[in-house]
């Protein structure tokens, strides 16, 4: 099982964390966890709505950066919080990503609202493989 972690060193206004992982798809769903654990608290959103999300990158960092974007998109076009990622990605000419993901309408009592992320961003972002481990790096504009 991957985990993650927020670095408060790196980014004093913005939320910054870093993910590890045995597959790139668990990579990518703790990176989505990690994005919505700086919204809200994750354990009280309840997967009610599924929406879904295909994406194509020239790199796992492009890919990443734009499943992250793409999700915060939908969280402000639908006013919605999601907390379950079924991801899948494969390797053609660079990547595609193609993805299942559940949540719910956002209820600032029922969810604990914590800070809205604004965007993702390029600097430092990183997808690397590392001892037969994925790793990224992320900061989020919040």
């Amino acid at each position: 099982m991957g985990t993650y972690r927020f670095l408060e060193d790196v980014a004093i206004a913005d939320a910054a964390f870093q993910a590890e992982a045995e597959s790139l798809e668990e990579l990518f769903e703790l990176c989505a966890q990690a994005a919505f654990d700086v919204m809200a608290d994750t354990k009280t959103i309840q997967p009610k709505c599924e929406e879904q999300v295909e994406l194509a990158g020239e790199n796992l960092d492009e890919l990443l950066f734009d499943w992250l974007a793409e999700l915060i998109y939908l969280k402000d076009l639908k006013s919605m919080l999601f907390s379950r990622f079924d991801i899948e990605i494969q390797k053609k000419n660079g990547y595609t990503l193609k993805a299942s993901v559940w949540g719910e309408p956002a209820d600032q009592k029922k969810h604990r609202v914590r800070v809205d992320v604004k965007a993702v961003t390029y600097h430092l972002l990183e997808v690397k493989k590392e001892n037969d481990k994925w790793a990224a790096r992320v900061i989020l504009d919040t």
